[in-house]
């Protein structure tokens, strides 16, 4: 894989970036606070290592290393993984390369079918390369059993480890969940004065919207251009993934798809009513943005919200940590999370983020059994509760209900909830052709104002449809 079309994978672009100067990349998960000035806020003391050993590793193994991007979460890791040297016998690495020359570094070592890592922490869009193209060992028999697969949320299942889609074979142990969810200024909801206007105006009580139409007329009743405030901000960017994960939140609630996953057919799904629907409410939403927004992504956002541009804010999950300290924001006293409100049907789901671990399919099996049994443990419940509560974001059901999670910063309920009704772009060989497609077209509509929803949705579905056709996907 190119640079090039590394660079357009959601989280590569998402976090390299952040990477390479923001410090607002915390743990979402709660836990440890981790050294960067807007830490959230300070955890109990660190918890105790996991005890429940896995069986002994294969053999003559007795390090195994871990290739992930260059942030936090894989700070994280390294922190979790020096409990296995006292239950599994093997020290375990993790190899941090800077987020532009990941996807590269990692592809040109699949390429050479190199032995240099026995697991990468991968995007989930990677899926289709990894288990079509030989990378991943695949999990299917194990992910159940030795990875506690069912204690998984199974939407994360579904999307971080699963290829094809519907068929039951897994590639990956979601590990670092994320998704898109929104933040809101408690203070403007709660005003009393706010609160009459608004029910005076629609009708019904200002708060957390529980629709989309709700959130559209708040967004609406907020838009105050004269007091330079606006009712909420959008992912609009048209390089990396950014309006293509602002628009596929409207999408999934809609009842609306990228394509049918058997067929990999666009037209006629793609452009279908729901999906034309959907793509005429987030370009209505862009009219309650503030002036400049034409290219927003999750630096723009985090900015109108602490600058009190706006009233609410889509952003990913990784971001709100930041949001919810005082030394990042002043509004962190009064900052609120929700997840995405319902569609017209009662349908809510959420552009995903996040990454799952495989096994890399060119090292040795006596290294291919150690790293099963290194994700055995890893996927145990005590051991997901610690990476957690050191920053992680798991996936884990068990964890992401109990109370203690729920109660240990004001966005995991936010964040739990929303594990349960993630859904992701295509995880095809091809996915980066595709998002480049999209992006472009959608672009047009929703910020320029170019054609309409269903000539932008017919432009994409027929050009995906090419794409597919051309990769041997679509018959």
């Amino acid at each position: 894989m190119s640079q090039d079309t590394f660079g357009r994978s959601r989280r590569q672009f998402l976090r390299w970036t952040l990477a390479g100067g923001g410090s607002l990349l915390l743990a979402a998960c709660g836990g440890a606070t981790p050294a960067a000035p807007t830490a959230a806020p300070a955890a109990p003391e660190a918890p105790a290592a996991p005890t429940t050993a896995p069986a002994a590793p294969a053999t003559g193994v007795s390090e195994l290393t871990i290739i992930w991007a260059e942030w936090d979460p894989a700070n994280y890791l390294q922190e979790l993984v020096k409990d296995y040297k006292a239950v599994g016998g093997v020290d375990v690495k993790v190899v941090q390369e800077p987020w532009p020359s990941f996807g590269t570094r990692v592809f040109a070592e699949f390429a050479a079918k190199g032995q240099a890592y026995d697991m990468v922490v991968g995007d989930s869009q990677w899926l289709g390369q990894g288990a079509t193209q030989g990378h991943y060992v695949e999990l299917t028999d194990k992910f159940n059993s030795d990875l506690n697969g069912k204690a998984l949320a199974p939407a994360t299942v579904t999307y971080y480890a699963e290829y094809p889609k519907g068929t039951g074979k897994y590639w990956a142990y979601p590990l670092e969940g994320d998704a898109c969810g929104w933040c809101y200024r408690k203070d403007l909801f709660e005003d009393p004065a706010e609160k009459e206007a608004f029910k005076a105006k629609y009708g019904s009580d200002l708060g957390v919207p529980k629709t989309w139409a709700d959130l559209k007329n708040i967004a609406e009743f907020f838009t105050r251009p004269d007091k330079n405030l606006y009712g909420l901000s959008i992912y609009t960017q048209k390089d990396g993934d950014a309006i293509t994960m602002g628009y596929q939140n409207t999408l999934f609630s809609w009842g609306g798809e990228w394509g049918d996953p058997k067929t990999y057919k666009a037209e006629g799904v793609l452009n279908g009513k729901l999906a034309v629907e959907a793509l005429d409410f987030y370009r209505e939403l862009y009219k309650f943005v503030p002036p400049g927004s034409a290219n927003d992504f999750w630096q723009e956002s985090i900015n109108h919200f602490t600058s009190g541009q706006v009233a609410m804010g889509m952003n990913f999950f990784a971001f709100f940590p930041g949001l919810a300290n005082e030394a990042s924001n002043k509004y962190a006293a009064t900052t609120g999370f929700f997840s995405n409100p319902a569609g017209p049907d009662g349908k809510s789901f959420a552009a995903l983020g996040g990454q799952g671990i495989s096994i890399i399919n060119y090292v040795s099996d006596d290294k291919k059994a150690a790293s099963l049994e290194f994700m055995r443990w890893l996927a145990k419940d005590d051991v997901q509760k610690k990476w957690a509560e050191l920053g992680g974001y798991t996936c884990n059901n068990s964890v992401l209900q109990s109370a203690e999670f729920l109660g240990n910063t004001p966005f995991n309920p936010a964040f739990a909830e929303t594990m349960q009704k993630v859904k992701d772009f295509w995880a095809v060989p091809v996915y980066a052709d595709l998002l480049t497609i999209s992006q472009t077209e959608l672009h047009k509509f929703i910020v320029n104002g170019e054609g309409t929803a269903q000539s932008t949705l017919d432009t994409i579905a027929k050009q995906h449809d090419e794409v597919f056709k051309k990769a041997g996907l679509q018959t």
